[in-house]
């Protein structure tokens, strides 16, 4: 009876460490998040709690979800209008992960992302479709609450939804690769040198879209060749980073946003923000089920080798169909052939 009390209370203590830190993270997460905001004080065009949230549920079960409460609490509860506002807030920013996680396991998802199926199921179910519960929920709340007006409701909505959705396609993935990262057993040094060209490639774009220069295109082919070489481990914190670099350069409004109103800036950021996360998460998830493929057909093929290769020794046989005398006649066949004597 002690040792089951002691288990009891070590897995009560466990999960209560745990959710504490997904509350800590999801907070810390969120003011890096309100760093560029853009209405309000609180609305901005990448959340990413909202990947958090997705993350911690698909890998520690929904059973974490106090940890996202708490957390989306804490960061509401000096935005807020109201205690009633910010609790429904909280409660919607709680509720669309949790949609998300039912709908992702609902379709078989993996955590991996070595499917088009999981990439496809993250980008439109997990982002698009689930994040549709926290926009409605808060943009819904700060209009009853007298901060929004009737004109404001759907500009405030948009960004609200593709901040969040923003969030899911560019954060998740990461955490979802930190999960499963090793180090490579025998890595090459042109590996690592490749490696560190990819960094520094995408660091010299994050200078140029800082800059005056429109250049936003040249991240689609960092884009790619991180996907081609390093699949999800190199795509997904390619696009988070060049992501990064964008909303940085339309909140000082540098590059290729200068000179645009609020609506035109958040169009193409986000515009481009969606472009760039789908690219790295489909490429990725194409070329990872490609080589999955090709391992079973080579595996397939090693297979049939050695059973050819026994059958020409002498060692395995065929069993010929018997069209005449039935089963025993096949055999008698069968043995015949494989007795030295006549």
């Amino acid at each position: 009876m002690t040792v089951a009390r002691h288990r009891s209370f070590r897995r009560s203590g466990l999960a209560v460490l745990e959710i504490c830190a997904i509350t800590a993270v999801y907070y810390g997460s969120a003011r890096l998040g309100l760093l560029q905001q853009l209405v309000r004080g609180q609305v901005t065009p990448l959340w990413p709690p909202s990947g958090v949230a997705v993350a911690s549920l698909l890998l520690r079960s929904p059973r974490v979800w106090p940890g996202v409460a708490l957390g989306a609490f804490l960061v509401n509860i000096s935005l807020g209008p109201s205690l009633p506002a910010v609790l429904a807030i909280a409660a919607g920013n709680t509720l669309a992960p949790l949609c998300s996680y039912l709908l992702l396991r609902r379709t078989g998802f993996r955590t991996e992302l070595d499917r088009l199926r999981d990439a496809l199921a993250l980008i439109f179910l997990g982002g698009f479709t689930g994040m549709l519960v926290s926009a409605t929920t808060g943009s819904g709340t700060l209009l009853l609450a007298g901060v929004l007006s009737t004109g404001g409701f759907w500009p405030t909505w948009s960004v609200w939804w593709t901040g969040d959705a923003m969030g899911v396609l560019v954060v998740t993935p990461v955490l979802l690769v930190l999960r499963s990262a090793h180090r490579p057993a025998n890595p090459r040094p042109s590996r690592w040198a490749e490696a560190l060209l990819l960094l520094a490639a995408t660091a010299g774009l994050g200078f140029l879209l800082t800059s005056h220069m429109p250049l936003l295109f040249l991240g689609f082919p960092l884009l790619i060749w991180a996907a081609f070489r390093f699949r999800l481990a190199g795509a997904a914190p390619c696009a988070l980073a060049v992501s990064t670099f964008a909303i940085i350069a339309g909140a000082e409004r540098s590059g290729p946003f200068a000179g645009h109103d609020l609506l035109t800036k958040m169009i193409t950021l986000q515009a481009f923000n969606g472009s760039a996360a789908l690219t790295a998460l489909l490429l990725a998830a194409v070329i990872s089920e490609r080589d999955q493929t090709q391992r079973e057909i080579a595996r397939a093929c090693g297979q049939l080798a050695s059973m050819a290769a026994k059958i020409a020794a002498g060692d395995l046989l065929p069993t010929l169909p018997d069209t005449a005398g039935g089963k025993n006649g096949g055999a008698r066949r069968t043995r015949q052939r494989s007795s030295p004597h006549p």
